[in-house]
C-alpha cells in the first residue's frame, strides 16, 4: 500500500510478471509460425493480448500474491511526510524512501539503485539466485541440489543453458533455409553443427570465467562484509572506550573540583584563627617594653606562624595553577633590601642547624626593580629552605649575578644529592626525595613545583645540577628591569607610631569578635577611631548617625554577607573606600558560594586584603586610600649624624677601598666580616666602628661607599 518505491521491496523475479511475459510471447510465436493454423497466424498479436490479460491474474491466484512483497514496508515517522536519506543527505517524500538495513537508515530510490555494495540486503531469500534455487528444490532432491549449488554446477547449468540457446538459434536459423540439393543439404548440416560447438566451446570457457570471477566477487565481497562487521565492532568498542574515558575524565574534574573547594575551604578555616595569632605576634614584635627573652618567644611564634601562612599559601596556589587562575603583579622592589631580609632569616635557619651560611653577590645590584616582590620572594624561600632542609652537614651557599637586567640565582648545598633520574621528578606536585634508611622529609611537596610554575610565567627558567652525596645546585633565571625613576616610595622598614593631620574614622565589620579586637590593637595607638560592629544590620542602622573615612568588611558573615553590605555602603555613602577582608584568597574576585556568577561590581571595594593580615600591607593600604603621612618613631641606634668621623678615624686606604667596593655591590656578610676583623684590630677607630655597624645595621651603604672619597 502506497509504495511507489519498488526496488527495496519486490522479489528479483516476479512470477506473475516473469511467468506473464514468458507464456504469453510462447504463444505469440507458435500462433505467428502457424502452430495453430492461419487464422491464429492471423490474430497472433491478440492472442498475445489477451493470453497476458488472461495468465496473470491465474498466476497470481496460484501464487497467492506472496511473491509480490519480498518484505513488509518499514513506516519511516515523519511530521510532514518528508525524510532525509542517509546517503546524499536530500529529503525526499516517504514514498520514494525505504529504510536500510545496511546503512540503517532511511534511503532514496536512486542512492539504492547506485549502490549495489549491499547485495540486496533488505531482501532475504528475495535474489535471482535464491529464487532459482528454491524453484528447483521442488522438483530436485537435496543432494543434487547441494553438487548442483557448487562451481562446478554451476559451470554445467550455465553450459547448458548456453547450448541450449545456441542450438534454438542455430534451429531456428536452419529452418528458414530452404536447400533442395541433399549434397548442399548435407554440407549446411555439418557447417551448422561445427559452428554449434565452436560457440559451445566459447560459451563454456566464457562461462567458467564468469562462474570464477562471480565466485572470485561473492567471496570478496564477503572478506569486506567480514572486514566492515570488524570494524564496526571496533568503532563500537571505541565509542564504550571513549565513552569510559570521559566518564573517568568527568570523575577526575569533578574529584579535582571537590579538592579546590576543601583547600578553599579548609584554607579559610585555618586563615581565620592564624589571624588572631599572627596579628598580636606582630604587635608584640614592636612592642618596645617586652623582654628580650619574651621577644624572642615571640618571633618563634612570629615565624611559626608566617610558616604556617605560606603551607596554606603553597596549596593555594596548586589549586590556582591547576586552575589557571594565578596573577602576577608588578612591584617596584628594593633588591638589595629584600636579598638582606632573604638572608637574614635563613641565616638563622643554618645557624640553628649547625650549617654554614653564605651569600656572594658577584656584581652591583640596581637599588630598585620591578617584579612581583611576593613571587620572587616565594621562589628564593623555596629553593633555600629545601637546601636547608636536606643538608645535615656542611654549608648552603646563594649566589647572585645581575647582568643586563637578568638577575641569575643559584643555590647550592652540600646535602644528599638527587639522582639523574628522579631530577624531573622533583618538580611533580607532592612529589618528594625518599631515601632508604633515612626519615621522611618534612613538607608537602609542592615547593619546587610552584618554583618551576613561577620562574615560567615570570619569564625566566630553573635549572638543576646534582651530584648524588655531594650536593646540588638549583639556578633561577629571571628578568628584573630596573626602575630608574620609582613611581612611588618603596616602603622600607618602619616603626609607625601615629600620623598627621585630621583624626581619621575606621569601620570594621567583622562577626569575629577576635579579629575586631585585633583591628582595635592595631589601629587604636596610631589615633585612628573605630567604630566595631558585628554583623551588618546593625553596622546599616549605625550609619545614620556617623560617616567614615575608610570601611573595612569581612566577607563571610551570617545573615547579609560583606559583598551586599559593601554595595549598600557604596550606594549609602559614594567615595568612602571599602577594603574587603577575608579568608578567601581568591584575590578579590566576589564569587557566589557556588562559584559560578559574580555578584558583586569590583567598583563596590577599593581593596581587598587577605587573612592572616600583615601589619604593614594593612597600614599600606591606609595610607594609600587616606592619604595619610605617617609619623616614624626615630631611631634609637646611633646614625652617622649621632656619631660622626673624620678622616682621622678612617683606616688604611687599602682597607676602606675593599669596604667600598663590598658596598656597591651589596656584599652584606663581606662587610659583616671585616667589621669583625676591625673589631679585633685594637688600632680602628671607636667612632669608625660605631658607624661602620650603624651603616651596615641599617642597611645604608652608600655611606659606606662615600668613604672612598673621604680617604682621598
Amino acid at each position: 500500500k502506497s509504495i511507489e518505491f519498488r526496488r527495496a521491496y519486490l522479489y528479483d523475479i516476479n512470477p506473475v510478471g516473469v511467468g506473464t511475459m514468458v507464456l504469453a510471447s510462447l504463444i505469440g510465436i507458435c500462433a505467428h509460425f502457424e502452430t495453430f493454423g492461419e487464422t491464429a497466424q492471423a490474430l497472433a498479436c491478440y492472442l498475445t493480448l489477451v493470453s497476458t490479460l488472461l495468465i496473470s491474474p491465474a498466476i497470481a491466484w496460484l501464487t497467492r500474491g506472496r511473491y509480490y512483497i519480498a518484505r513488509e514496508p518499514v513506516v519511516i515517522p515523519s511530521s510532514d511526510g518528508m525524510s532525509t536519506c542517509c546517503i546524499c543527505e536530500h529529503r525526499f517524500e516517504n514514498e520514494d524512501i525505504a529504510q536500510c538495513p545496511a546503512y540503517n537508515g532511511p534511503i532514496c530510490s536512486l542512492c539504492c539503485s547506485l549502490d549495489a555494495r549491499c547485495q540486496d540486503r533488505c531482501k532475504v531469500r528475495a535474489s535471482m539466485s535464491e529464487q532459482m534455487l528454491t524453484l528447483l528444490s521442488t522438483f530436485l532432491p537435496a543432494p543434487v541440489l547441494r553438487h548442483l549449488n557448487t562451481r562446478i554446477g554451476h559451470f554445467l547449468s550455465l553450459t547448458t543453458i548456453s547450448a541450449v540457446i545456441i542450438g534454438l538459434m542455430l534451429a531456428a536459423t536452419y529452418a528458414q533455409i530452404e536447400i533442395a540439393d541433399a549434397a548442399v543439404a548435407a554440407v549446411v548440416d555439418q557447417l551448422f553443427w561445427k559452428q554449434f560447438f565452436v560457440l559451445l566451446i566459447i560459451a563454456a570457457v566464457a562461462g567458467w570465467l564468469f562462474v570464477l570471477t562471480h565466485e572470485s566477487r561473492h567471496v570478496a565481497q564477503e572478506e569486506s562484509n567480514h572486514q566492515t562487521e570488524l570494524l564496526q565492532r571496533e568503532i563500537a568498542a571505541h565509542e564504550q572506550t571513549d565513552l569510559e574515558l570521559q566518564q573517568a575524565k568527568e570523575l577526575a574534574e569533578a574529584a579535582n573540583l571537590a579538592k579546590s573547594r576543601y583547600l578553599t575551604g579548609i584554607s579559610h578555616e585555618l586563615r581565620s584563627p592564624l589571624n588572631a595569632v599572627m596579628g598580636y605576634a606582630q604587635l608584640l614584635d614592636k612592642d618596645t617594653e617586652v623582654s628580650t627573652k619574651q621577644s624572642e618567644a615571640v618571633r618563634v611564634i612570629l615565624r611559626g606562624s608566617e610558616h604556617l601562612a605560606d603551607l596554606i599559601e603553597g596549596l593555594l596556589d596548586i589549586s590556582k595553577i591547576e586552575a589557571g587562575r594565578l596573577d602576577l603583579h608588578r612591584n617596584e622592589v628594593r633588591l638589595p633590601q629584600l636579598m638582606d631580609q632573604i638572608v637574614h632569616m635563613f641565616q638563622l635557619q643554618a645557624e640553628a642547624k649547625g650549617l654554614a651560611f653564605n651569600y656572594y653577590c658577584h656584581s652591583p645590584l640596581p637599588d630598585i626593580v620591578a617584579t612581583d616582590e611576593k613571587r620572587l620572594r616565594q621562589i628564593l624561600i623555596n629553593l633555600l629552605s629545601n637546601a636547608i632542609k636536606f643538608t645535615t652537614h656542611g654549608n648552603v651557599d646563594l649566589d647572585l649575578r645581575y647582568r643586563n637586567q637578568v638577575a641569575v640565582f643559584s643555590v647550592t648545598d652540600s646535602g644528599l644529592g638527587i639522582a639523574p633520574d628522579k631530577l624531573e621528578t622533583i618538580f611533580q606536585p607532592f612529589e618528594q626525595i625518599r631515601e632508604a634508611n633515612q626519615p621522611s622529609p618534612p613538607g608537602t611537596g609542592l615547593g619546587l613545583t610552584i618554583t618551576r610554575f613561577l620562574s615560567e610565567i615570570m619569564g625566566g627558567e630553573i635549572t638543576v645540577t646534582s651530584t648524588p652525596g655531594k650536593g646540588s645546585t638549583f639556578t633561577v633565571s629571571l628578568l628584573l628591569s630596573v626602575v630608574a625613576e620609582p613611581k612611588s616610595e618603596v616602603a622600607i622598614n618602619r616603626d609607625i607610631i601615629g600620623y598627621r593631620g585630621e583624626t581619621k574614622t575606621v569601620l570594621v565589620v567583622d562577626d569575629d569578635a577576635r579579629h575586631r579586637a585585633l583591628l582595635e590593637d592595631l589601629l587604636s595607638p596610631l589615633g585612628f577611631d573605630l567604630i566595631l560592629t558585628g554583623e551588618a544590620r546593625e553596622c546599616l542602622s549605625l550609619m545614620s548617625d556617623c560617616r567614615p573615612d575608610i570601611c573595612l568588611l569581612d566577607i563571610a558573615m551570617p545573615g547579609m554577607d560583606g559583598w551586599a553590605l559593601a554595595q549598600t555602603l557604596h550606594r549609602l555613602m559614594p567615595g568612602v573606600p571599602i577594603v574587603m577582608i577575608s579568608a578567601d584568597a581568591r584575590e578579590g574576585v566576589p564569587l557566589d558560594h557556588n562559584s559560578t556568577h559574580i555578584n558583586c561590581s569590583a567598583t563596590d571595594h577599593v581593596d581587598y586584603l587577605i587573612k592572616p593580615l600583615k601589619v604593614d600591607q594593612l597600614l599600606d593600604c591606609l595610607a594609600r586610600h587616606l592619604q595619610i603621612d605617617w609619623i616614624l618613631r626615630t631611631p634609637t641606634r646611633p646614625s652617622e649624624l649621632q656619631a660622626p668621623i673624620t678622616g682621622v678615624d678612617l683606616p688604611h686606604p687599602t682597607r676602606v677601598r675593599q669596604l667600598s667596593e663590598l658596598a656597591e655591590i651589596g656584599h652584606l656578610q663581606g662587610l659583616k666580616a671585616q667589621l669583625a676583623m676591625l673589631k679585633e684590630d685594637s688600632r680602628t677607630s671607636p667612632a669608625f666602628i660605631k658607624y661602620l655597624d650603624g651603616a651596615i645595621s641599617e642597611v645604608r651603604l652608600e655611606r659606606i661607599t662615600r668613604l672612598r672619597d673621604m680617604a682621598k
